[in-house]
């Protein structure tokens, strides 16, 4: 397997008893890559991250990570070999403070260890500056310096989107995992949001995998897109070739593909 390949997933399925969520799935993202998943409801895409990140067990195939075989890895293992995710339902400490929600994202790879944190020893001194020096890296990146120390629960939805992309970014990660970031979003939210994820793919040289219903997010930043039906892989190409795929077309409105030129 190259060193330039981030994931490399093979004959990847998911089933729930009688059910098959998802079968022979494959996908091989290098890094650096901005790569999107979409497909209609119910088509597997939140299937296919769950079994990324860990939160499912395959029934069959394997994911490898940078060479490393994680087929069975828990979701905080992923963490640790970074794997960052964000969810379609956003996941915050709601009562915290924006910044300190990002800083609790921190404290388990920057912070010092519980001794060092409650002797308050110089090393535990210096682990709080640079937690409070990322944390204000982050802040400033996503644009929530002005709202640092409201609680999350006070924001508007499309800014605790970006206080979880924030907390997902505190995991130093080289693979983000995007789950519908646009979901709920007004169109001057989106945009902002499109701005946020080309920053942050150019500035730390981040490999994305983004699964999205927003057409014009998916189109306008991934320079490759899979497209899921049925829990089968249906196409994969440029933006340019997936707009015209007739069998995209009919997959999203449920017409026949002949049809589907019209």
């Amino acid at each position: 397997m190259s060193d330039s390949v981030c994931l490399a997933v093979n004959g990847l399925e998911k089933r729930f008893g009688g059910v098959v969520a998802l079968t022979d799935y494959d996908i091989e993202i290098r890094s650096g890559e901005l790569v999107g998943l979409i497909g209609p409801n119910g088509a597997g895409k939140t299937t296919v991250f769950n079994l990324l990140s860990g939160v499912l067990k395959p029934t069959r195939g394997t994911i490898f990570f940078k060479g490393q075989d994680i087929t069975r890895f828990r979701p905080d293992q992923n963490a640790v070999l970074g794997i960052a995710r964000t969810f379609q339902n956003i996941r915050l400490f709601n009562a915290l403070s924006v910044k300190d929600n990002i800083k609790a994202a921190l404290h388990p790879h920057m912070g010092c260890g519980l001794w060092k944190t409650v002797l308050n020893v110089p090393g535990y001194r210096r682990s709080e500056r640079r937690i409070e020096d990322k944390s204000r890296e982050f802040l400033d990146l996503l644009g929530l310096l002005e709202v640092e120390n409201e609680p999350a629960e006070n924001l508007p939805y499309g800014l605790q989107r970006r206080v979880e992309i924030g907390r997902a970014l505190a995991v130093n990660p080289s693979l983000l995992l995007l789950d519908e970031p646009a979901a709920g979003l007004n169109p001057n939210e989106t945009e902002d949001l499109i701005q946020t994820i080309r920053t942050l793919h150019q500035r730390y040289n981040l490999t994305i995998f983004l699964v999205e219903h927003d057409m014009r997010v998916i189109m306008t930043i991934c320079s490759r897109i899979q497209v899921l039906d049925m829990g089968h892989i249906l196409a994969e190409g440029d933006p340019v070739s997936i707009r015209k795929n007739s069998r995209v077309i009919a997959a999203y409105l449920g017409q026949p593909e002949s049809s589907a030129h019209a």
